[in-house]
């Protein structure tokens, strides 16, 4: 009965038709499981279009999947640079070389009608491309599709196989959809790589700002900043437990009054503030607002400058104006002054040759310290105008003990009245030098002023100032030296360095501007020479001015 019914089925067919049935089916299974591969790879495709990755890279995580999809020994990306077609990137890596693409090539012949192509070719047609012997070849099938950007062909994407007839049409679609997914790539990464470099620049450019920057939301939290913050100003910064900025710069645990932040929220506009730190520093801070794509403040940044420095050159610019005020009326008291002297002295020796005819000896000599007196004072008026005189004349052959008598006529009266004695200690027969005379009375003018005001800081029962000339010779070579020596306060070995530069000054504002060394530096080096100073602190100081002696 068995062995009937089996007859039956196989003479009707419904054995076979559950065979094919079945067959049918797994047929079915794969070609879902291949479209679920593809589906997989345009996905990931599409997830790496997010993800800074070479492009490289993202062939190579579409060719491991693959072999579940369609055939593919060789992988490959030509884009268009130039007007040639160059091969970019290739999977596996070093499986070909292709140095040119011939007129007859199917990639160029797919690029030029812009549509996806099917071809299946002799090794001869294929001749250009040269594979590493490694790999199995030579190639037979190639599905190449356009990629675009807009309506730009900027590219091909390849798919071979060693395979005769290895790809069908709907296989072409896929790979003309894997292209279009490489083009959104291809822009992505370019994008990307264009807002990193301007996002990188921003935050070079925001680093390198010297003075401290910060942002700042609407709830005064600190959200980025430069970290320039000098460690005068850092006390608060890093100590702070709070990230607001209240606490974080003023070290306070509640907003300031009249917060300048509260002034930009309620007008939209930047606000302007000076502010003195209890270390002394003078601070300017802007604060500007930064408007969100709804035009709403979001954030503020506050910008952070150390004016102090700025504001103590100002004043001393101010008072080294009013002392520049000062020479030149003194220069010009001292023309008034050489007029009535002329006459003074002039009448007192016309006087003083009659007595002396009149053998009035007694009264004559009187006269005769008058007229002694009225001559130094022309002497002195003299030096002050040639020191003041803006229009110097060139350097000449100078002696140097003679430029010293005169810088000391004008100012030796003043050093005495401050119980200070000056010695005197010239070379004699010091060769001449060639150098600005009225310079060199200014440098040694400025070294004597420094050595006053540093013994009138000490309590000692003898001041001394000794003015000295010298020869020198050093490195083969001749230097006349004019050196001022006290016995003063000295200099502390840390400012040392800091004595010739403009404006720095140990003393009092109303004693200097800290423009004296550094000027007296600048005359030493335009005559090739320097100044050197040797200084102990508590004993007193020693500036030496070297001037070259041309032989």
């Amino acid at each position: 009965m068995e062995n009937r019914e089996k007859l039956l089925e196989q003479l009707t067919g419904v054995d076979s038709s559950k065979l094919n049935y079945y067959i049918e089916l797994k047929k079915r299974n794969q070609e879902i499981l291949k479209q679920n591969s593809r589906l997989e790879i345009l996905q990931q495709l599409t997830r790496d279009i997010n993800i800074d990755m070479s492009m490289e890279d993202i062939l190579e995580r579409a060719f491991t999947k693959f072999p579940q999809t369609l055939p593919c020994d060789f992988f490959g990306l030509v884009r268009v640079r130039d007007g040639e077609l160059r091969l970019m990137a290739l999977m596996p890596r070093d499986f070909c070389r292709i140095d040119n693409f011939p007129a007859h090539s199917p990639t160029l012949n797919v690029i030029s009608n812009r549509k996806a192509g099917i071809y299946n070719l002799t090794p001869e047609e294929l001749c250009h491309v040269q594979v590493n012997p490694h790999y199995p070849g030579p190639l037979r099938s190639l599905a190449i599709a356009p990629m675009f950007h807009r309506d730009e062909v900027i590219g091909a994407l390849i798919v071979a196989s060693v395979v005769d007839g290895a790809y069908s049409e709907a296989d072409l679609s896929f790979v003309q959809h894997l292209a279009d997914q490489l083009s959104i790539s291809i822009q992505n990464a370019r994008l990307y790589k264009q807002v990193s470099r301007a996002k990188k620049e921003w935050e070079e450019t925001f680093l390198a700002v010297t003075d401290p920057i910060f942002l700042v939301d609407t709830d005064y939290n600190v959200l980025l900043h430069n970290n320039r913050l000098s460690p005068a100003m850092s006390g608060f910064w890093n100590q702070a437990v709070s990230n607001k900025c209240f606490a974080r710069l003023h070290g306070r645990t509640h907003p300031c009054e009249n917060c300048p932040i509260k002034e930009v929220q309620r007008t939209g506009k930047p606000v302007f503030q000076r502010w003195q730190t209890d270390a002394g520093l003078l601070l300017d801070i802007s604060y500007y607002p930064v408007f969100n794509e709804e035009k709403q403040l979001s954030a503020v940044t506050i910008i952070i400058k150390d004016v102090t420095d700025k504001t103590k050159m100002e004043a001393q610019l101010v008072q080294t104006a009013k002392l520049a005020a000062l020479g030149e009326m003194a220069a010009g008291v001292a023309h008034e002054l050489n007029s009535p002297m002329t006459v003074i002295i002039g009448t007192a020796q016309l006087l003083l040759r009659e007595l002396q005819q009149d053998a009035q000896y007694d009264r004559a000599e009187v006269l005769e310290d008058i007229v002694n007196s009225g001559l130094r004072c022309k002497r002195i008026i003299q030096n002050l105008l040639t020191f003041s005189r803006q229009n110097q004349p060139p350097a000449t052959d100078v002696d140097l003990n003679a430029e010293v008598e005169r810088v000391l006529s004008m100012i030796q009266y003043q050093i005495n009245r401050s119980q200070i004695k000056i010695v005197e200690q010239l070379a004699p027969f010091l060769p001449r030098l060639t150098a600005n005379g009225p310079q060199i009375q200014q440098v040694l003018t400025n070294l004597l002023i420094n050595a006053r005001d540093a013994l009138g800081e000490v309590d000692r029962k003898e001041k001394l100032i000794t003015v000295a000339t010298a020869l020198l010779v050093r490195d083969r070579k001749k230097w006349a030296v004019l050196s001022v020596r006290d016995n003063g306060v000295g200099i502390a070995p840390e400012n040392l360095s800091k004595i010739f530069t403009p404006f720095y000054t140990s003393k009092e504002a109303t004693k200097g501007t800290g423009l004296g060394l550094s000027v007296s530096l600048g005359i030493a080096e335009s005559h090739n020479g320097t100044i050197e100073v040797e200084s102990r602190l508590g004993e007193g100081s020693t500036f030496s001015l070297l001037l070259p002696i041309e032989l």
